[in-house]
C-alpha cells in the first residue's frame, strides 16, 4: 500500500512540475506549445463587422473601393502573405461554379498590419473580368439570391510566390498548395440597392 502512496505521489509531482517547465511564463517554454499559446491570425475591418453589411461606398452602389483592411497575429516564419476576396454566391446561370473572384492581391509583405481603403498593395492578379483590379461587390438583382455573401481570405505563407504575368485567383491557389501555414478570413454581405 505504502508503494502505491509512494507511486502516486510522485506522478503529482510530475504533474505539477510538467504544468510549471510548461507555463507561459517560462523562458523554457517549448516552440510548439508557445505557437500554440499565440493569438492566431485575424483579418477584420473598421468599415464593417464580420458578417454585417459592407458599406455602399465601397460597393457598385457607392465608390467602388476597396474597404480598409486590419491584419493581425501573422505567425513567426510567415514569408509573404496573399489575399483573396471572392463572392461565392453567383448564380450558376451567370457562372457554373457559382464563384466569382473580385480581389486577388499576393506578394504582401508579413510585417503588414493594414491596408488602407482603395489601396492594393503588393502584387494584383486577375479578378472575375480578367482584369488586374479590385471589383466591388454588386449582385445582379435579376438572380437570386438577391444578397451576396463576399469573403476575404488572408494566407500567411512560408514561401514567396511569383509570375511572370497577373495570375489568376487558381493559379495563386495552385502555388501556395502546402505552403499556407496560417488562414484568416472576414465575410461581409451586400444587397445592390441600385438599379
Amino acid at each position: 500500500m505504502r508503494a502505491a502512496y509512494f507511486l502516486l505521489g510522485i506522478a503529482f509531482l510530475i504533474i505539477i512540475g510538467s504544468t510549471l517547465y510548461f507555463s507561459p511564463k517560462n523562458e523554457n517554454t517549448l516552440p510548439g506549445i508557445q505557437a500554440i499559446m499565440e493569438t492566431p491570425m485575424t483579418l477584420t475591418s473598421a468599415a464593417f463587422k464580420g458578417g454585417d453589411t459592407i458599406p455602399s461606398k465601397f460597393t457598385c452602389d457607392g465608390d467602388s473601393i476597396s474597404p480598409p483592411l486590419s491584419i493581425d497575429g501573422v505567425p513567426e516564419g510567415t514569408v509573404s502573405l496573399v489575399l483573396i476576396m471572392d463572392d461565392p454566391d453567383v448564380p450558376k446561370a451567370l457562372k457554373p461554379d457559382g464563384v466569382f473572384d473580385h480581389w486577388v492581391l499576393y506578394g504582401l509583405d508579413p510585417s503588414l498590419k493594414e491596408i488602407p481603403e482603395g489601396v492594393s498593395l503588393g502584387h494584383i492578379g486577375l479578378n472575375g473580368r480578367g482584369e488586374p483590379s479590385y471589383i466591388s461587390p454588386c449582385p445582379p438583382s435579376e438572380y437570386e439570391p438577391p444578397e451576396h455573401r463576399y469573403v476575404f481570405t488572408l494566407y500567411a505563407l512560408n514561401t514567396s510566390i511569383s509570375f511572370v504575368s497577373a495570375p489568376t485567383k487558381a493559379e495563386v491557389l495552385k502555388a501556395i498548395e502546402g505552403s499556407s501555414i496560417a488562414e484568416a478570413e472576414l465575410t461581409g454581405t451586400y444587397k445592390k440597392i441600385k438599379n
